[in-house]
């Protein structure tokens, strides 16, 4: 089964671009509300990283998700579309002293810190504008997930968080700065998890670091557990709402929490990844000795997940009703890795057909280039196109 598409409204519009089904988004938000509502002092973020569409960010926050970020520039990203500066949460392994700032001057709700160094920045900061900075330690917890290896980031030899063996040591020393104020610790493992138990692994092990704590007398205000919640890439209209009631249920099950101890949590491609497709147009269809192309105006540019991670979408054919064809998609960029498919079948495909490719909400648009002196593609909701 297609996606249902205003076809008749592209053909209107300049491809590429990216279309946002805002009641699939709505119908999303409402479920992550519903099922982390279900119990107490469970706090949703939205992972600005995924996508950054201004009308995408407004709808989030209309929804009172608060925000991750992992930039300045996103910051003031959710403060512009609205987002409450006591909701956002700054996590990086390489926060620069402006953006530090901004987080302070804004009074952000917390900065996730990952190194003793950043840690003594942020103190010092503060201190020259005599205010006070709470921080959780992104602690790393050695966790695998079963995910492409460039996504996984909660294992000993990644780049991100403090080491298990030195969180006694840095929240000693947290505790000992006048302007930081010690107040959670902060777990992320992965993105694009599909497998619960990985998450039951990252709740067993932050049992035993809060465990290790309690023996210390050290009880935390806040948990932080990221976020990672896959999408179905193969079957976007069979499962286009993640499944959170699982989700959401894990952690309560398995994650021990203490009195009034608030977990949050870092959402961003389970809310936004379905909603979203890269509309865009072909070409030409080329025949090959062995395979024929189609050849499309979108490329690696404006959505670079299968030339990154070797990423699966599916794609349609949205003006075609014809007899299925195979063909390899590709895109104009002068690189032999700009291909978003081989060997898949499409409706046969013609010149100036519109192509969807599927399940791009999430790390599409945000992750676009000028590469070969491209325009950015534009990103219209589905409300603009009525």
């Amino acid at each position: 089964m297609k996606g249902t598409f205003p076809v008749e409204k592209f053909r209107e519009i300049q491809t590429p671009f990216y279309y946002y089904d805002t009641n699939l988004l709505r119908n999303t938000l409402n479920e992550v509300n519903r099922e982390a509502g279900k119990y107490e002092n469970f706090h949703v973020h939205y992972a600005v990283k995924a996508n950054a569409n201004d009308k995408v960010l407004n709808i989030i926050r209309e929804a009172g998700l608060g925000a991750d970020c992992v930039s300045g520039g996103e910051i003031n990203a959710a403060i512009k579309a609205g987002f409450s500066t006591d909701k956002i949460v700054y996590a990086g392994v390489g926060k620069s002293d402006w953006e530090i700032n901004l987080g302070l001057d804004n009074n952000i709700f917390c900065f996730n810190v990952e190194s003793v160094p950043e840690l003594q920045v942020i103190n010092e900061l503060a201190a020259a504008k005599n205010k006070i900075a709470s921080v959780a330690f992104r602690i790393n917890p050695n966790v695998g997930a079963h995910t492409h290896a460039n996504i996984t980031t909660g294992l000993a030899e990644n780049k991100f968080g403090i080491s298990m063996e030195d969180m006694d040591k840095v929240i000693d020393m947290a505790q000992n700065m006048p302007n930081v104020r010690f107040i959670g610790l902060h777990f992320h493992i992965g993105s694009q998890i599909l497998d619960m138990g990985d998450f039951v692994a990252l709740c067993n092990r932050i049992n035993e670091l809060q465990d290790k704590l309690a023996k210390r007398h050290i009880i935390v205000d806040h948990i932080n557990v990221g976020g990672g919640l896959g999408i179905d890439y193969q079957h976007p209209n069979r499962q286009s709402i993640p499944d959170f009631a699982s989700y959401f249920e894990c952690y309560n099950k398995h994650l021990k929490r203490h009195s009034k101890q608030t977990i949050h949590f870092e959402l961003g491609r389970s809310i936004v990844g379905q909603c979203g497709s890269l509309i865009t147009k072909v070409l030409y269809v080329k025949q090959g000795t062995f395979k024929q192309f189609a050849i499309v105006d979108a490329g690696m540019t404006d959505l670079i997940r299968p030339a990154l991670y070797q990423a699966y979408h599916k794609i349609e054919n949205i003006t075609s009703e014809m007899a299925c064809e195979t063909y390899d998609i590709v895109g104009p960029i002068c690189e032999s890795s700009d291909v978003f498919a081989k060997a898949i079948d499409l409706n046969k495909v013609q010149r100036n057909d519109l192509i969807a490719i599927r399940s791009a909400g999430a790390y599409g648009e945000i992750m676009a280039s000028g590469y070969n002196c491209r325009t950015l593609p534009k990103g219209f909701i589905s409300e603009e196109l009525l």
